[in-house]
């Protein structure tokens, strides 16, 4: 039997190729003036909260690539799709994807959520959103994407609590201990 000398590997993107991709990102205008360093050491809190998850991972409104770049960077075990509407800023992370060899691992949709939802609905582990929309929609729109006992992040401003208790019961998720600039809800 004779054995390839190729041998699979898994390529990962490193924190240079994530810095330069932010960059062009934040130079086309798809993310605001925070230095990118910053923008890395926000989205390090959705990669805390996703700790626990294995599988899919959906980016809601995934824009310039924060969460998601951020996301495939330091957790190339998971799968990811990113998606927003916009099509010149989905060409842009496709471009990306492509260009540090994600594509293995990470896809990129132009679609409105309401179609990814009626074709994927309940199947991600986990739904992640930077800058999607008001908070009560995310949560609603992350609710019916991910699977029972996924979970939502959704980052949060720096001051204040603006979860109605009884209206994230109501969507049949509980609010978990949040982390750093980030809101985590479980759906049951």
């Amino acid at each position: 039997m004779v054995m390839s000398s190729r041998r699979a590997r898994l390529i990962v993107m490193d924190l240079d190729d994530l810095t330069a991709a932010l960059t062009l990102s934040q130079r086309l205008g798809f993310l605001g003036d925070r230095p990118i360093p910053e923008v890395i050491e926000h989205a390090g809190g959705f990669v805390d909260a996703l700790d626990d998850v294995r599988g899919r991972v959906v980016d809601l409104g995934s824009g310039g690539g924060v969460p998601g770049l951020v996301i495939a960077q330091q957790r190339p075990d998971l799968a990811l799709t990113l998606v927003d509407r916009r099509t010149k800023r989905t060409d842009f992370l496709d471009r990306m994807v492509h260009r540090y060899r994600l594509r293995d691992r990470v896809s990129v949709e132009a679609c409105d959520t309401d179609s990814l939802i009626g074709r994927e609905g309940g199947t991600f582990d986990a739904a992640v959103a930077r800058g999607f929309g008001p908070p009560m929609f995310t949560l609603e729109t992350g609710v019916k994407l991910v699977r029972p006992g996924g979970v939502v992040v959704i980052s949060e401003p720096p001051d204040g609590d603006r979860w109605d208790a009884d209206a994230v019961a109501a969507l049949g998720v509980y609010r978990r201990v949040s982390g750093a600039g980030v809101a985590v809800f479980e759906r049951r």
